[in-house]
């Protein structure tokens, strides 16, 4: 009888620590408060994401920021020497990874900082440009939203934060 009261007391308390894993993983927010989240930083070609992550379990992330803006751009004559202005392409979408190791958690929570890749540029074809012989070359984005998704493990997604920006400052919601 001891021997079943002890076996079907160690079931309980697993079950208890594999559901508390569970339940900690399922709660990943930003830490800070109520209206809290990433902070960014715009770095002309590029976007930069911060933050601090809590709530997590035990196991490695993957943190992809996606971030939408509105290029300036420039076009050359291939003598070098014309550059109208205005050149607007289409919006573009760059995205930034990063993965943190399980073993950098700590407490469940981490630290993140996540930078964009830059666009390609020169733009092949110069499609925004008087002709395909113009090189056409990305100055700046001016960003209008970005996505933060956060996988734990790689494949399970267990936080989205949606973030649009207004004059630079960024409103996210999850």
């Amino acid at each position: 009888m001891r021997n079943k009261f002890f076996t079907i007391a160690s079931a309980l308390s697993l079950a208890g620590v594999i559901g508390t894993s569970v339940a900690l993983a399922a709660s990943v927010h930003f830490k800070g408060g109520k209206n809290a989240g990433p902070s960014f930083q715009d770095l002309g070609v590029t976007l930069e994401a911060r933050g601090t992550l809590a709530g997590l379990g035990n196991e490695d992330l993957l943190i992809t920021l996606e971030a939408t803006g509105d290029p300036t751009a420039t076009c050359t004559n291939p003598a070098g020497s014309t550059q109208p202005p205005g050149q607007n392409p289409a919006e573009v979408t760059l995205t930034g990874v990063q993965s943190i190791p399980a073993s950098a958690i700590k407490n469940g929570n981490v630290s993140f900082d996540v930078t964009t890749a830059q666009p390609v540029s020169p733009i092949p074809g110069a499609p925004d440009c008087p002709n395909t012989k113009w090189t056409e070359r990305i100055l700046d984005i001016s960003f209008t939203s970005a996505k933060i998704t956060v996988e734990q493990p790689a494949g399970t997604i267990v936080l989205t934060a949606n973030c649009t920006f207004d004059d630079g400052i960024a409103t996210c919601t999850d």
